[in-house]
């Protein structure tokens, strides 16, 4: 483990080696970064947003706000240009870094990205046709009657919990293990406050972003569907498409030599 000291006096730590890293953003939002310690890739730092895995906490945790800790972290660790990842709402923070810095950035990998940051509204239409093709599970009646309760505006706790089996491609050991990694609730609840960016301007700069993108979605995903995927990568100039069989929200975990394969072979 690493550690340095943003430009407000926070410390926040990291995990991995340095070198010619990718750095990789994790979601949540603000999840202690642990769970993407299966990431199946070599030279990866794993960053702990403020607040959360063995990082400070902090006074303001809003996503651009954080957008200076990454880049106290590529000058901590002496690199010109950063290979950036980022998972979920991790992808917000990675696309807010590279419009802002994009001098800074040599590929950016997104993989299943939440769309609120760029504007692009996922439905409940959307969701419905993605859950309706898990039907031979042996899990479907109970995690779609949680689905149902969601989409009729019941937003418990329990609901929420309930519709996790539809966030895999496997509802299985592995899968289950990612949520024993905490999170900051607190820090989440401000990670997307007011005033934290505005869609239509993220819009405007990302058609001007002359960085290799990669994005990656699952091809059950239903937090980004790959209809809303499409209309995602297509705000990129250079954004490639991929949409992993089988996969889920985690797709390292559904397939990770796949997943794997897709990410090595981006230039």
């Amino acid at each position: 483990m690493g550690t340095f000291t943003t430009s407000d006096g926070v410390g926040l730590a990291y995990h991995g080696e340095a070198g010619d890293p990718l750095i990789c953003v994790p979601g949540g939002p603000m999840q202690a970064s642990s769970y993407l310690g299966g990431l199946p890739l070599d030279d990866m730092i794993r960053l702990d947003l403020r607040g959360t895995g063995d990082s400070a906490p902090a006074a303001a945790y809003r996503v651009d706000h954080q957008v200076d800790d990454v880049e106290a972290l590529r000058q901590h660790l002496g690199l010109d240009k950063i290979r950036l990842l980022g998972h979920c709402a991790g992808a917000s923070l990675a696309i807010l870094y590279a419009t802002r810095f994009p001098q800074r950035v040599e590929q950016l990998l997104l993989i299943t990205p939440t769309a609120r940051v760029v504007g692009i509204d996922v439905t409940d239409d959307d969701r419905r046709e993605i859950a309706e093709q898990r039907r031979a599970e042996p899990w479907f009646e109970q995690a779609f009657a949680a689905f149902q309760q969601i989409w009729a505006g019941d937003f418990t706790p329990e609901a929420f919990k309930g519709i996790t089996p539809f966030m895999h491609g496997r509802w299985d050991a592995q899968a289950r293990a990612l949520d024993d990694h905490p999170r900051n609730d607190e820090a989440a609840r401000e990670y997307y406050a007011d005033g934290a960016f505005d869609p239509r301007e993220v819009r405007e700069k990302l058609a001007n972003l002359d960085v290799p993108t990669l994005l990656l979605t699952g091809e059950y995903d239903v937090a980004l569907p790959p209809n809303r995927a499409r209309e995602y990568a297509d705000l990129f100039p250079r954004a490639t498409l991929v949409v992993q069989p089988g996969a889920g929200h985690f797709p390292w975990v559904d397939d990770p030599e796949a997943f794997a394969a897709t990410v090595q072979r981006i230039p």
